[in-house]
């Protein structure tokens, strides 16, 4: 994706999702009467079915609905292509990431595809990888929930710094590797 400098399309993020959902062919979930079932995966494809999450203060968050996630993709699409070149590649990533996972666009993947596109589009620009650790899930989804909110700032500093985590582990690999 990178060596060929492709853009990044709908189609792309859908073989990204394909890709990391290889060989799955059951996801987890939970049904409307609140059982535990294996819904059957279908990797590269735009969810056909609702999905939501249950949060920490027990409210139920909704995504996108089904019928709208392909203009949605599309709009993020343009967007990107519209502002990878005259904006901060660090905006422009975190703000990708942010709407990948509000779109909510695939039945699984979502949070991994998101981070992978964030990635991605830093890559294009030269620079790291952005890790976002699991000790810092809970941090991620507050910055997330204050972006669903209206407030995008906590949610690009948090990428931010994440960025420079990466960086500075980066720079500590190398100098014992010296």
């Amino acid at each position: 994706m990178i060596k060929e400098n492709r853009s990044i399309s709908q189609g792309l993020i859908k073989e990204m999702n394909a890709l990391l959902l290889s060989g799955v062919k059951y996801t987890p979930a939970i049904s409307q009467s609140g059982q535990k079932i294996k819904k059957p995966a279908n990797p590269g494809k735009y969810k056909v079915h609702p999905n939501h999450v249950l949060q920490t203060d027990g409210t139920i968050h909704f995504y996108t609905a089904p019928v709208h996630v392909a203009d949605e993709m599309e709009n993020l699409c343009r967007w990107i292509d519209e502002n990878i070149y005259s904006r901060h590649p660090l905006v422009i990533a975190s703000i990708t990431h942010y709407n990948m996972v509000r779109i909510h666009p695939f039945d699984d993947g979502n949070g991994r595809g998101a981070r992978i596109l964030m990635n991605l589009v830093l890559i294009k620009k030269g620079y790291p990888v952005a890790i976002i650790k699991n000790e810092n899930r809970r941090k991620y989804l507050t910055t997330l929930n204050q972006a669903d909110n209206g407030d995008i700032m906590p949610f690009i500093k948090f990428i931010a710094d994440a960025l420079i985590d990466t960086e500075k582990s980066i720079v500590d690999e190398l100098k014992r590797l010296a």
